[in-house]
């Protein structure tokens, strides 16, 4: 069970003219005014992934890149407060899910199913890509993303690239000739880049210094640990393991499976006008010689909480605008559902985003969900607040205080 939802829905003029003073994800990261120098000094598959990452040119539009969507400065998710980002050769065309958070897949496994039925692994909200590389070309080439038509429209742009001499020097004089070989190198230096920058796993929050000794978490993050790790109250660990892994190594706060929340739908993303538009996640994911499986439907996959403090929109479909209604709603989403889903002539249209034959595949019976309508729920505003903080100490980028003595 991954944890977040909702808070206020944004009407669908007020989105429009928020995006036109945002427009976060369409700034342009183009490494086509970079110097020459750069494909000079280019001589790993590493360096040239960050290029590729950053270059607006190989865009339809010729002004995003995957840096647009996925901000460096961001912990590699979108920039902005806006449930879904604007593509396409326009910039004009609605995407259908909020952006993830691209740090710390590294040590994300394969797309696998275990003898319990239970799946796990994969790239995207729905599992959908196998590798990082192949998550590298829906971007690519999705009509409301980069836009590209085909995978021979984005290595054209390749070839004309400054960098397009460094590609051939790592990868051979002829990589970009053959547009099959040539777009599978861009993948993997889109890949390697991800695989072995720092900057994608750096592991250095607040939370990581204290589990190295090196930190001491404040009273309220302490509390919130432990809230997060009781099997009885947040439970939250159940799914997001918060100790160190098998290996010693720091923890990935995902168990990398898929849940079925019932969030509330979103209203401000246009696709969902249309009242035939329902996203099912892991079910409709489209994998390859995998049949649907309807009791996967309306599950989304678990994702890190790493840096969760730094996103303004929550769960797949940007439902919930902050951290603290991220965290209130797993704990009142049973008890008090009329706080997060509409009301229509007196009934709370509990889980309205789903189909009611999906219903019964949203987890009801784990903590804290387990609760009934009308009962106290498994957290007090307090024990929310705490939480809050202990998920503030996993943002990267924790600097110990200076010694003023």
């Amino acid at each position: 069970m991954s944890r977040f939802s909702r808070s206020k829905i944004i009407p669908l003029s007020g989105l429009l003219f928020t995006l036109s003073l945002l427009a976060g994800c369409q700034r342009s990261d183009s490494t086509g005014s970079s110097s020459a120098s750069a494909s000079v000094n280019v001589s790993t598959p590493v360096a040239l992934g960050e290029l590729i990452f950053h270059d607006a040119s190989l865009s339809a539009s010729g002004k995003q890149s995957c840096a647009s969507c996925h901000s460096p400065e961001h912990a590699h998710a979108q920039p902005n407060a806006l449930p879904v980002q604007l593509g396409g050769p326009g910039l004009d065309q609605f995407g259908t899910r909020a952006v993830p958070s691209i740090r710390y897949l590294a040590a994300t496994p394969a797309f696998a199913v275990n003898e319990e039925g239970t799946p796990s692994g994969g790239f995207n909200h729905d599992g959908s890509a196998e590798t990082l590389a192949a998550q590298a070309e829906r971007p690519l080439l999705a009509a409301n993303e980069m836009a590209n038509l085909t995978r021979a429209a984005v290595v054209d742009k390749l070839r004309r690239a400054e960098y397009a001499p460094a590609f051939r020097k790592i990868y051979g004089d002829k990589s970009l000739d053959d547009v099959e070989v040539a777009f599978a190198k861009l993948s993997d230096a889109l890949e390697r880049y991800q695989l072995e920058a720092p900057e994608f796993h750096p592991f250095d929050s607040k939370y990581d210094a204290y589990l190295a000794g090196k930190a001491t978490l404040s009273d309220a993050e302490m509390r919130g640990l432990k809230v997060f790790n009781d099997e009885k109250r947040g439970n939250c660990a159940a799914c997001h393991p918060s100790a160190k892994r098998e290996d010693g190594g720091s923890p990935l706060f995902t168990d990398f499976t898929y849940d079925a929340l019932g969030v509330a739908r979103n209203k401000a993303i246009p696709a969902n006008a249309d009242p035939a538009h329902v996203d099912l996640g892991l079910c409709k994911s489209g994998r390859s010689g995998r049949a649907a499986e309807p009791s996967e439907c309306g599950k989304f996959k678990v994702p890190t909480l790493r840096n969760v403090a730094t996103r303004k929109v929550f769960f797949h479909n940007g439902q919930v605008t902050s951290l603290r209604d991220a965290v209130a709603f797993y704990v009142s989403r049973d008890t008090h559902p009329e706080k997060w889903y509409p009301t229509v002539k007196g009934k709370v249209q509990k889980f309205d985003d789903l189909p009611s034959s999906y219903h019964r595949n949203v987890n009801v019976d784990e903590v804290p969900y387990h609760r009934k309508r009308g009962e106290r729920p498994a957290l007090s505003e307090q024990e929310i607040d705490d939480v809050v903080a202990f998920l503030r100490t996993l943002d990267d980028g924790y600097s110990a205080p200076r010694n003023t003595k």
